[in-house]
């Protein structure tokens, strides 16, 4: 691990001692009849039941596993002890709550939020008082399809690819006390040609503020400096020449780094955090890692766990993900249709585990949903920029959400505008319009395949790949590469589903026919995969999936993480191709 890793810390690369675990027990009621705000609830909470946070109602998890659609949630709990110095200020974080969320501290609004799967933090320091101060948070999550709800249903039953909805609070939620002048945030930005980091400060002071930035590599003080600034945002480049380590899945070096705030000459703030030095590019055909070719072996990850539904349990659930991945001979996990916790991204970190930031869909598109999407992925993008892990962004998938982006010109505008925005926000790794098919503006080209003929792939993508890419013919008889109006530029190519394979004798369903048994499980592994990996201009694959959810039963291992069959022949065949 890092230096300044804890345990089951919820940011993990912005860590100080002084914070406050709020997970646990709270008091919680439905509020089906949307009575609460007029009833006074934030004031006086009723008589209800009991929930353990993080986890959502749904899950068993939480004590209670209703899945019946609740429109209104409210929760309630106590904090007592509190004190805070001259100086200081109480900020509370909720690192998912799902979808429109307010907060109120003894009765007092302090903050609202919209979204279900970002961080959002609420300074409550005017509220706390002497004694008992009551925390009352109210979450509204329907079945708006313009709101990004990924594979949360719409429904009342769970139906295809879509499962149990989750309400209100399902990520932790935690409060930290810090100074009135600290350090706000900062950017993270390898440059790996030219042998610097780029640190891009935001601190909350100008007036005689001073910034410490002191770095380790393998325990060896490399940097030590101090700058003052009189600007709330300033960067920073430093020289690496002498203590280059990259990052990469054979060798994850991380660089152990220390913020010190001061005001005055006299310490405010300590931050411990840490960074990767990686390049990722796609161009001229092929993605490279540090400038070397990099052949992607995804698997195909959803992240939801059988007891906690989309929350992660623990770290402990995190590694053993990590392990089914790397033991079965993958080097990356594409996140689908979810903006995970980021302990799993430091974990993915600390191992050398690849990882595609993926987005949550909306599923139609009107001007609410184009601005819910934007302003929620913005978000995501800027909170998971520092994980080195994370070496793609994909917003878009299957065009859920723009499902007349082939023709309709709006559509088209609105992932051009969103892979702009991207690229601006980040200007390191490729973005993928819309992955799976119809893309416009798009630095991977990615084709998603479920037919189980591996003679049909053959054919397709080692004959066919060229009328594909010319939109000549549909791949996977479903979609065309690219939306009317755009065309191939000589961008790297992936499949990037395919498979699906589900085993006889389950009650859910897989892609295609389901294997009869292990031996016919691994042997059409071995020929789908094969017809993939033979094809030179393909340059990686992502397989579905690691795990079965809820009725999607074609996980490589069941819902509890027990492999259905035995992951190192699936290594083997991975390991055929390396470059």
């Amino acid at each position: 691990m890092y230096k300044f890793y804890r345990k089951n810390y919820y940011r993990p690369q912005f860590v100080r001692d002084n914070y406050i675990d709020l997970c646990g027990e709270w008091n919680f009621v439905f509020d089906d009849n949307d009575v609460g705000l007029k009833s006074g609830y934030h004031a006086v909470f009723p008589v209800g039941r009991k929930i353990c946070v993080p986890f959502s109602p749904e899950t068993a998890a939480s004590g209670i596993k209703d899945e019946r659609y609740h429109r209104v949630v409210w929760y309630s709990r106590s904090l007592s002890g509190i004190t805070i110095a001259e100086n200081e200020r109480l900020i509370l974080h909720f690192e998912g709550a799902d979808y429109l969320s307010k907060v109120w501290l003894n009765g007092v609004l302090v903050g609202t939020h919209r979204g279900g799967y970002t961080r959002f933090s609420v300074d409550v320091t005017e509220q706390v008082k002497d004694g008992e101060n009551i925390l009352t948070v109210r979450c509204e999550d329907d079945f708006d399809q313009s709101q990004p709800r990924g594979k949360q249903r719409w429904k009342n039953e769970s139906y295809a690819c879509w499962y149990v909805q989750t309400t209100g609070i399902w990520k932790p939620v935690w409060a930290e006390k810090v100074n009135v002048c600290r350090l706000d945030s900062v950017k993270i930005t390898p440059e790996v040609d030219e042998m610097c980091v780029r640190f891009d400060f935001n601190v909350t002071d100008t007036e005689n503020v001073g910034v410490e930035t002191n770095v380790w590599l393998k325990n060896k003080k490399i940097i030590s400096s101090i700058i003052t600034t009189d600007s709330k945002r300033f960067g920073v480049l430093f020289d690496l020449h002498n203590d280059l380590a990259l990052w990469s899945p054979d060798s994850p070096a991380l660089y152990d780094v220390e913020f010190v705030i001061r005001k005055n000459g006299i310490e405010t703030d300590r931050v411990g955090s840490y960074f990767g030095m990686r390049s990722i590019r796609a161009e001229n055909g092929r993605i490279t890692l540090n400038n070397s070719p990099l052949y992607q072996k995804l698997l195909l990850s959803q992240n939801y766990w059988l007891e906690t539904g989309l929350t992660l349990p623990d770290e402990s659930a995190g590694i053993k993900d990590i392990e089914i991945a790397t033991d079965a001979g993958f080097n990356g996990l594409r996140i689908h249709q979810k903006i995970e916790d980021e302990r799993f991204l430091m974990l993915c970190d600390v191992k050398g585990l690849l990882v595609w930031g993926e987005f949550p869909a909306t599923y139609e598109f009107s001007d609410d949903a184009v601005e819910n999407f934007t302003y929620e992925w913005t978000s995501a993008v800027r909170q998971q920029y520092n994980h080195p892990c994370i070496i793609t962004w994909v917003p878009f998938n299957e065009s859920w959400g723009v499902s007349f982006i082939t023709n309709d010109k709006n559509q088209q505008f609105f992932t051009e505008s969103v892979y702009a925005l991207t690229k601006t926000l980040d200007k390191t790794r490729p973005v993928i319009s819309n992955d799976g098919y119809e893309h416009t503006r798009s630095d991977i080209i990615t084709l998603h395949d479920y037919d189980g003929d591996s003679s049909v792939l053959v054919e397709r993508y080692g004959k066919k790949l060229g009328n594909i890419l010319l939109n000549k013919e549909c791949h996977g008889g479903v979609r065309y590469a690219f939306a009317e109006g755009y065309g191939y530029s000589g961008q790297p190519i992936m499949v990037t589903e395919y498979g699906g394979i589900a085993l006889s004798g389950s009650e859910g369903w897989g892609y295609n026919d389901k294997a009869a048994n292990e031996e016919e499980f691994i042997a059409r592994y071995d020929a789908l995969t094969s017809a993939i990996q033979q094809v030179p201009d393909v340059c990686g694959y992502c397989y579905t999936q690691i795990s079965d959810v809820y009725q999607e039963e074609n996980g490589l291992t069941d819902a509890h993480r027990k492999p259905k069959i035995d992951l190192s022949r699936i290594k083997k065949i991975n390991d055929r191709r390396k470059r």
